[in-house]
């Protein structure tokens, strides 16, 4: 047995220079867990929320010391002397303290780097790493590994760079080897053949928010589609067969609930969700598209179900994010409306590990594609998103392909695919049957 003997957090910096905080666990047998959390720039409405200080004095009101105090007193004098081992028990308890549907007493950042702590502190008290803990503790009934493949953003827009594109990513999701590291190499080196492609053209090759290109200046939200295809094929590799395209709108960014439509400045027009819906099955035919992502604004609950038999049609699995925000009730009602095929999973949209786990599950029962996800606005080092990915045999993990902070997360998975070598598989091709 293995009692929570302190937790301490403290306040630290993440990728857009804004704080963050960090969490550490130690345990009576010396054991120790360390976790940080990461928030996006483009979020839910119906996120947990991240708590700030709003002190204008300290990081223009971003500032995160109230977090950590919450972490540092209250969060750890529920906590003492608590079985690390009792990961559901141990969430549950800070969810009933904080009181609130959304977090907003404790903060979600709060709960959430205690909830991953915790849980490293376990998994390291049993010499297990995170994924095989995360498996374990929640009794997943899995009996094989099947490695996600990767889902890298190589151009971004919206609010993830300036003057570029209305839609927030497009992807490179690399699925036609039996290796998780091959296929992260099939994805970067069309992410390098694409810098060819934008120079030639005259765009910017500098990068975003997740390390991908956002060049200034390009004319249409198609472009972009015509740049991934031209990049591929000066590769080997096959689109629709080795690689596809898979694209995040975020939608909710260019909705107006003012007029009740969706403005794409590059197109200069506006359009109503069915209009819109028309605008990108337009795309289906003549791209390798194989996933699509916030497509609709969060709560345009009557189009989703359209756009899901539309893209279903071609083959390309409907993902929500803002639409669910790893949320179970909110998934629920995506299955019983027929909304999506697919959920993206992000830790900080839930709170917990429990929640996060069980929203998993939920969206499994329904047969949906699972993808864990990065943050666009401020990701640190930390790569639970990666075991948490690998616990769950989720298909894909969607990642930058640059920067410190994103290429640690594609270095744990081919560290994790080393440690199970010859004991796992790959997704690959496996999540078109969905």
């Amino acid at each position: 047995m293995a009692k929570i003997k302190n937790i301490s957090a403290r306040e630290i910096l993440s990728s857009g220079g804004s704080p963050t905080i960090e969490a550490l666990v130690e345990l009576e047998t010396g054991a120790c867990g360390l976790a940080s959390v990461p928030f996006g720039a483009s979020a839910g409405s119906y996120e947990a929320t991240v708590l700030v200080d709003n002190d204008q004095y300290r990081y223009g009101g971003r500032g995160m010391l109230n977090a950590v105090k919450n972490i540092s007193t209250t969060i750890s004098g529920a906590l003492l002397g608590l079985e690390a081992k009792n990961q559901r028990q141990i969430d549950e308890a800070m969810i009933e303290l904080d009181g609130t549907p959304n977090k907003a007493t404790l903060g979600g950042n709060s709960i959430l780097a205690v909830s991953l702590a915790v849980a490293r502190a376990q998994a390291n008290e049993e010499n297990l790493p995170l994924y095989a803990y995360i498996r374990k503790t929640f009794s997943l009934p899995l009996t094989e590994y099947a490695l996600p493949n990767p889902m890298v953003v190589v151009i971004e827009g919206g609010k993830h760079a300036d003057e570029t594109t209305d839609l927030q990513e497009y992807l490179v999701s690399a699925y036609g080897r039996p290796s998780a590291a091959e296929n992260i190499r099939m994805a970067m080196e069309i992410y390098e053949e694409l810098k060819g492609v934008l120079k030639k053209v005259g765009l910017s090759t500098n990068v975003g928010n997740e390390g991908a290109f956002a060049p200034r200046g390009i004319k249409s939200n198609t472009a972009p589609l015509e740049y991934i295809m031209e990049a591929i094929t000066k590769t080997a590799y096959l689109p629709g067969q080795d690689v596809g395209i898979s694209l995040d709108a975020a939608a909710s960014e260019f909705f107006s609930s003012e007029k009740g439509k969706y403005h794409l400045r590059l197109e200069e027009k506006d359009f109503t969700g069915p209009e819109l819906i028309s605008f990108y099955a337009a795309w289906f035919p003549k791209f390798p598209i194989v996933t699509v992502e916030d497509m609709l604004h969060e709560d345009d609950w009557d189009n989703w179900p359209l756009l899901t038999t539309k893209a279903s049609e071609n083959k390309i699995v409907n993902i929500g994010d803002d639409l669910l925000v790893t949320n179970k009730q909110r998934v629920e009602k995506a299955v019983a409306s027929k909304a999506v095929t697919g959920v993206l999973i992000k830790l900080n949209q839930a709170g917990s590990l429990t929640e996060t786990v069980d929203t998993c599950l939920t969206a499994r029962q329904a047969g949906y594609l699972l993808a864990s996800s990065h943050r666009g606005g401020g990701e640190t080092n930390d790569a639970a998103m990666v075991d948490l990915a690998v616990a769950l045999n989720a298909e894909f993990i969607k990642v930058g392909p640059t920067r410190g902070e994103r290429v640690s997360k594609y270095n744990r998975l081919m560290e994790i695919e080393q440690q199970l070598a010859g004991k796992c598989r790959v997704v690959g091709k496996d999540f078109r049957r969905l």
